[in-house]
């Protein structure tokens, strides 16, 4: 293995540049490889200065930062590209001409740093000859077969310190206090620091909730002396037999932008008589730098899929099981989206503890 390329697609997530570090680190003093960054996800092959040269100097300095200095793109399918010809939008597909530069840089393996949607294309990819290799990045940890995802232990510390925060303000107004969190139809995020930021009520996609359920909680605790709530609400979250709320509908190539149900519980809690406000903390989930946790699977990640591609192991993505670093097939990974299942240990846990998820 002589020449390698590292993408980085679909939405950012801290991390990434640990990954390309820990991968350009492994592929020079381990296979004495060239490395190549891809800028801007898939579309690099397709630009003139899509193609940058990667070596120690390139990767100093940046474990710490958060984003990816390769730059990102969440629309940039190669399969379903929007372009305009004769001056209407159109949707085509270009796989062909990003073959065409991968084979052009004569690349021997491209490491495809994505979600779902990413790793779904690389393994489509590799379906034509393209030698890929999988690192599973996401903040809303809903990629299957591993056991987290990097990006995603970020994510949960930001969205625990503003529960933390919203705690004091709330106590201080006798107010019930929303908090939206990402997360998409996976509610790891909203779950995990709905626990460690002690939320009383947590609302995720995979458990529908009643509104009379959400105030009942509220009212037994008004009841109770305690005169303010915590929500941690995920984005995809939805009422039984309502629909999620979306803040932009989706074509054939973009997915619905979701957004907004926080807006909706608020207004409902309103509604009741009790004084409520809404955080929504979107892309500040997303950004800043990565945890200790997060650089350290992300270095671990990146070494793994240079040393996976170094004997031959394509169409195959990089995952943590059981605390150990191993890889599965691609198609593996992307056949099942990971979600909150109702009998998991930290479902069990908060309502034990309390926590109401609506549906009670």
């Amino acid at each position: 293995m002589k020449r390698l390329g590292i993408l980085t697609g679909g939405g950012d997530a801290p991390g990434l540049n640990a990954v390309i570090r820990a991968a350009v680190k492994t592929a020079i003093s381990v296979y004495g490889c060239e490395v190549f960054g891809i800028k801007n996800g898939y579309d690099g092959f397709l630009d003139e200065d899509g193609i940058m040269p990667l070596g120690m100097k390139e990767v100093r300095g940046i474990l710490p930062r958060g984003g990816t200095i390769l730059g990102s793109a969440n629309r940039g399918n190669p399969y379903a590209r929007k372009v305009i010809r004769d001056g209407q939008e159109v949707t085509i597909d270009v796989s062909d001409e990003i073959i065409k530069g991968i084979n052009k840089l004569k690349l021997e393996a491209l490491l495809v740093l994505g979600g779902d949607g990413t790793l779904h294309i690389a393994h489509e990819l590799w379906q034509k000859g393209v030698p890929v290799i999988g690192v599973p990045k996401t903040i809303d940890n809903d990629i299957g077969g591993t056991e987290i995802t990097f990006g995603f232990d970020t994510a949960l510390n930001i969205a625990t310190e503003a529960l933390d925060r919203l705690h004091t303000t709330a106590e201080s107004h006798h107010r019930a206090m929303v908090l939206e969190l990402m997360g998409r139809d996976a509610g790891f995020i909203a779950l995990q620091a709905g626990l460690s930021g002690g939320a009383d009520v947590i609302l995720i996609p995979e458990i529908p909730f009643k509104f009379e359920s959400v105030m009942s909680k509220i009212r037994e605790r008004a009841e109770k002396g305690s005169k303010f709530s915590i929500l941690a609400v995920s984005e995809g979250a939805k009422p039984i037999g309502g629909a999620q709320s979306f803040s932009r509908k989706g074509d054939e190539i973009y997915v619905p932008r979701l957004g907004g149900i926080g807006q909706v519980v608020a207004e409902y809690i309103e509604k009741q008589g009790f004084e409520s406000r809404v955080t929504v903390l979107g892309h500040l989930q997303r950004g800043g730098t990565p945890t200790s946790f997060d650089r350290s699977l992300a270095t671990r990640y990146g070494a793994a899929a240079v040393r996976l591609a170094g004997r031959g192991g394509f169409d195959r993505m990089v995952a943590l099981r059981c605390g150990t670093i191993t890889d599965i097939p691609l198609e593996e990974a992307t056949a099942i989206p990971k979600r909150v299942k109702l009998g998991d240990d930290a479902v069990i846990t908060a309502r034990n503890v309390g926590i109401s998820f609506g549906d009670e």
